[in-house]
């Protein structure tokens, strides 16, 4: 044991570095520990919301993007198309969408927010195919209707609306996903208004 006398500033001056270099080590740790918790940006990716310009889509035109590894198609219906919708109700499956395959803002006629736009998850409900699109000629599928989506795999046959058709193989109506409309010129697909 020395007798020489205890310099009181250098102890703490040591003890303050070492408890700050101890601190930043437990950081360090604790910052890529805790964000191996999050999502990976792939996995943020495959659900994260899609942004769809519909700005210079023309009447009768269908967009297509893809969400959570789906294609999503966004149709600009014109006013024969919209004006049709009520002359088939009788030959529909499910004409009030009572199946819970839309959100509650588009369970009406149109399946839609606003009535000129669709927006539906564009895979039938029989099997998963991707069913064509059919802005004129549906009259070929089903008497009567002008403008549809025909799936060429087992038949199914969906109005402009995406509601099925009885007597096919598809159960249900095409799938509505949420999304809202940012503005006038963009959709924003996987997110409902107001969704954090």
């Amino acid at each position: 044991m020395s007798n020489a006398p205890v310099d009181k500033g250098r102890r703490r001056f040591l003890t303050v570095a070492t408890s700050v270099v101890g601190a930043a080590g437990a950081v360090g740790v604790a910052v890529p520990f805790i964000a191996s918790w999050n999502p990976s940006a792939r996995a943020k990716n495959a659900g994260a919301p899609v942004e769809v310009n519909i700005s210079k889509a023309e009447p009768g035109q269908m967009l297509r993007v893809k969400w959570r590894g789906q294609p999503v198609w966004v149709v600009r219906r014109t006013d024969s198309m919209l004006e049709g919708l009520d002359d088939h109700e009788d030959r529909l499956r499910d004409p009030h969408s009572e199946e819970p395959q839309q959100p509650p803002y588009a369970k009406n006629r149109y399946r839609s927010i606003k009535k000129e736009y669709l927006v539906a998850v564009g895979i039938c409900t029989h099997l998963g195919c991707s069913p064509s699109y059919v802005p004129t000629e549906m009259e070929e599928h089903i008497e009567g209707v002008h403008a549809g989506f025909f799936c060429p795999c087992h038949g199914s046959m969906y109005d402009i609306a995406g509601r099925v058709f009885e007597g096919v193989p598809a159960p249900l109506n095409l799938v509505v996903p949420p999304h809202y409309y940012e503005d006038d010129e963009t959709i924003l697909v996987g997110k409902d208004k107001g969704q954090a």
